[in-house]
């Protein structure tokens, strides 16, 4: 008995557009399909659909990172922001001591908070006379 060869027949795919690239990625990365079911349905190969989604997601990177410069300047707008929280608590909690005579940020506080808002209620005592 001979054996036949059976030729291994190489699957032909079609080249696809960016449109559809972006749908078949759209719907992977939602859960619609998996990238198996999508290879079959759209006859593109395993290995372009997860290159497609490894360059996908650094695009995504790309659009909504910042440059370096834009990034330092919104930490330290959003640094502004929090010192002004920080500063108008410890205010509220200053004068909250002075008028109930309960030292509340020796007790719960770490030492370097409880001696700032030491520091305002001193300020607001020679304020105030």
């Amino acid at each position: 008995m001979k054996d036949k060869k059976q030729h291994c027949r190489k699957t032909s795919y079609k080249k696809v557009g960016f449109d559809l690239k972006l749908l078949i990625i759209d719907q992977i990365q939602n859960g619609q399909i998996s990238v198996n079911h999508a290879s079959e349905k759209y006859q593109v190969s395993r290995s372009s659909i997860d290159y497609w989604l490894k360059k996908y997601s650094t695009l995504e990177q790309k659009k909504r990172g910042m440059s370096k410069k834009d990034e330092i300047k919104k930490l330290k707008e959003r640094i502004e922001e929090l010192e002004f929280v920080k500063d108008f608590q410890q205010d509220i909690i200053a004068d909250m001591e002075l008028i109930t005579g309960v030292d509340m940020s020796k007790k719960s506080l770490p030492k370097t908070l409880a001696d700032e808002i030491e520091k305002k209620k001193q300020d607001r005592l020679k304020e105030n006379g």
